[in-house]
């Protein structure tokens, strides 16, 4: 897709806005633009509601949402739930629904036309497990450093889902009436299963779209830290898990035979990881490369740009292929992420087992791929089998007009002149059960952040806090522009 530049309206300076928070005393710029369907005279961002979406991430970051025995993901919908009916919500528009061993929500702002679909607002409120001993600091006890909230969930994604609270709440105190119904929900476990994703979508299969707040889509460059670009994601690839088994007679570890079950499983993987799954793009992915390749030394550029015009060029396979930025971006990747075997010190192993987990570029079934791993490990003896959860394979949203310039409008306001265009994710998330039910969901999470400073899943995860005031600011025009 084009990169579209806009004419700015008139702005407004409105001085420097003061965010307060328990860390942190920060003086930014703001300025003032009006956006379509938004209230009237309401300022670019109220830096209260800014401190209170930094204040009310910090508090929910400190609650350990994690899988297994003292998971606090109910305590996280409890903390948002309360925040969003003290800022105007009728509290019989809050479910907060327990699942085993977390629970989901979701809250209805009632439109003014309920012949209308609903407009979906989309996150999550469990984080993967972040262990202390391996951080610089405590993930589960909220920071500020040099500019930068620190914690598990900064970026995935807790400040994103408290952003979409207090815009609706800045909305609501400004007296925005939407024509649709807004709905604001949040799964529970999709870092793990997804279960309570793909309930909250089959209750809600009815919904006009989906914003998914999920992630950082805006890219800061990486020596001025100004914003370069802003991808929306319209797609993203398909998960799925196999777990491979070799099993063999063992015996006594004293007398090895020709044949060591975790040897052979070993060698299998290695020949495994030496595969290569066919470089391909599609409108998304070629969007991505074309635009984003401006942003990128020359070698890079010109391996992103000859990639799009021709996904079998060898020498940009391998440019891109060196990149963790970016094979993720060409096509299915598989990796060998867990492995289990033997069952002794002195015996020879009887069973050993690996997972690999597979993002699968679209289009293709999930047994294709089983089978390609099969012969890629040329070891008939291995048995393979799909034990995927949680995932189901879905087609691209559309590039709906409407909402590609919605998705403009917002960003151009916050951000006067970046670069807005589409991209396919590497990762999965709930945009998925959406997709499943046929329902447009798009991946627009307004955080900017470098690519050296993503750490999502990964130790000391943080967050700029200078990107909440602009995210703001994209939210509340963005909102407003997709359900009047």
């Amino acid at each position: 897709m084009k990169v579209l530049k806009r004419t700015q309206p008139p702005q407004k300076r409105i001085g420097k806005a003061v965010l307060k928070s328990g860390f942190l005393l920060l003086t930014c710029d703001l300025t003032l633009e009006q956006g379509m369907g938004a209230p009237q005279n309401h300022a670019a961002i109220h830096h209260a509601a800014a401190a209170q979406a930094l204040d009310l991430a910090e508090k929910s970051i400190a609650l350990r949402s994690v899988a297994g025995p003292g998971n606090q993901t109910p305590d996280v919908a409890a903390l948002f739930r309360d925040a969003l009916i003290k800022g105007g919500f009728a509290p019989s528009d809050i479910t907060i629904t327990p699942y085993k061993d977390t629970a989901y929500l979701i809250a209805r702002w009632p439109g003014q036309d309920p012949s209308l679909k609903p407009l979906v607002i989309s996150g999550h409120m469990d984080v993967v497990e972040a262990k202390a001993a391996d951080w610089a600091h405590d993930p589960f006890k909220p920071q500020i450093e040099n500019g930068y909230l620190l914690g598990r969930g900064s970026t995935d994604m807790k400040l994103d889902d408290t952003l979409a609270i207090v815009a609706l709440l800045e909305l609501k105190r400004e007296g925005y009436k939407p024509r649709r119904d807004i709905i604001l929900e949040f799964s529970g476990d999709e870092e793990t299963t997804m279960a309570t994703g793909a309930i909250i979508a089959d209750k809600l299969s009815n919904a006009e779209l989906v914003l998914n707040m999920d992630g950082a889509n805006g890219t800061l460059n990486e020596k001025t830290g100004k914003p370069d670009y802003f991808t929306w994601e319209g797609a993203e690839k398909n998960y799925a898990d196999f777990r491979l088994t070799v099993t063999n007679p063992g015996g006594h570890s004293s007398e090895p035979r020709p044949v060591n079950a975790i040897d052979e499983l070993a060698a299998d993987l290695l020949r495994i990881q030496q595969h290569r799954f066919k470089p391909e793009v599609n409108e998304l992915s070629r969007s991505y490369f074309l635009n984003a390749a401006r942003w990128q030394k020359p070698e890079m550029a010109a391996a992103m740009k000859a990639f799009a015009q021709n996904p079998a060029d060898e020498k940009a396979i391998h440019t891109l292929s060196e990149d963790p930025s970016y094979i993720g971006r060409i096509g299915t990747t598989c990796v060998v992420t867990m492995i289990d075997g033997g069952h002794a010190l002195n015996a020879l192993p009887q069973k050993v087992t690996a997972n690999i987990n597979c993002r699968i570029f679209p289009g293709h079934p999930r047994p294709s791929i089983m089978e390609e791993l099969q012969q890629a490990a040329q070891d008939p003896s291995m048995k393979i089998e799909d034990v995927t959860e949680g995932s189901v394979q879905t087609a691209a949203s559309p590039m709906r007009p409407d909402i590609v310039k919605a998705i403009e409008h917002g960003m151009q306001v916050a951000y006067p002149g970046v670069a807005v265009f589409p991209a396919l994710s590497s990762g999965a998330s709930d945009s998925m059960w959406f997709r499943y039910h046929g329902v447009p969901s798009y991946g627009i999470s307004p955080i900017f952040i470098k690519n050296s400073d993503s750490f999502m899943h990964g130790l000391n995860e943080r967050t700029p806090v200078s990107s909440i005031a602009p995210a703001l600011e994209n939210l509340l025009v963005l909102i407003p522009d997709l359900s009047h």
